[in-house]
């Protein structure tokens, strides 16, 4: 990450499916109620830092929930909601034949997968899948390119490996870190803040 830049990092407001606990990677879930009134959340902990933030980039994953939270984060600081870039490399890790799937159901459903997850969460990939490894590439191959401070939108994996990145932390963490959906991450000169 260059020098002097802030990324702001969204998380995707929730889900159906992230309440219920089943794995949506690429899959295309909408946000629900509760997941909108986070998305907006997260735009009025923004609001502050206006009016410099209008000028930043704005991009999101192309998947529909981070696209409605980068929708609604900017109508919280009144811009033109549609006024932002989309870059697929931002898009949530894929959980290839774990995607539609109960947390709970796996450990039956997959029982060698779900063990070998357990031994390396950071490397392993699921069938037709990525790891988190995978997912590293991507987000650090886009930030490599950030010229500008920037607001994303995004999800828990994106938040996961740019945090780690910029911050020095072993990608081995990178499984374990927080990535709430009510909180916006700022990303600055190796620092990590919450909003």
């Amino acid at each position: 990450m260059q020098p002097g830049l802030t990324i702001y990092i969204v998380r995707h407001g929730e889900t159906d499916w992230n309440r219920d606990r089943r794995y949506q990677g690429q899959r295309d879930i909408p946000l629900n109620v509760a997941g909108r009134a986070q998305a907006l959340r997260n735009g009025q902990a923004l609001q502050p830092l206006l009016p410099g933030l209008a000028s930043a980039d704005f991009v999101a994953s192309p998947l529909g929930r981070a696209r409605e939270t980068m929708e609604i984060v900017r109508g919280a600081l009144q811009l033109p909601r549609e006024d932002y870039a989309i870059d697929e490399r931002l898009k949530e890790l894929s959980y290839g034949s774990w995607e539609g799937q109960l947390q709970a159901d796996l450990p039956s459903i997959d029982p060698q997968g779900w063990s070998m997850r357990q031994l390396d969460p950071y490397r392993w990939r699921p069938s037709g899948g990525e790891s988190y490894a995978d997912l590293m590439v991507r987000t650090v191959d886009w930030l490599s390119g950030v010229t500008r401070d920037s607001v994303v939108a995004a999800h828990g994996g994106v938040v996961r490996t740019l945090q780690a990145h910029v911050c020095g932390i072993d990608p081995e963490r990178v499984p374990v870190l927080e990535a709430p959906q009510d909180q916006v991450l700022m990303l600055h000169e190796g620092q990590m803040r919450w909003l």
